[in-house]
């Protein structure tokens, strides 16, 4: 999941370079969106990780 938001972020860096406002947009928007759901799941992990020890 990482990794797709550390492609999203990529894409529109080089789409804000080269002009596309609306896909540099957009793909800054998914990339924000999927990291929020990793640290969210990362969390629970660590949670569920810690209570089964």
């Amino acid at each position: 999941m990482l990794g797709w938001a550390v492609t999203f972020l990529v894409i529109a860096i080089i789409a804000g370079v080269l002009g596309f406002g609306g896909i540099a947009g957009t793909s800054a928007g998914i990339a924000q969106i999927l990291f929020v759901v990793f640290l969210v799941l990362f969390v629970i992990s660590l949670l569920r990780g810690a209570m089964s020890r």
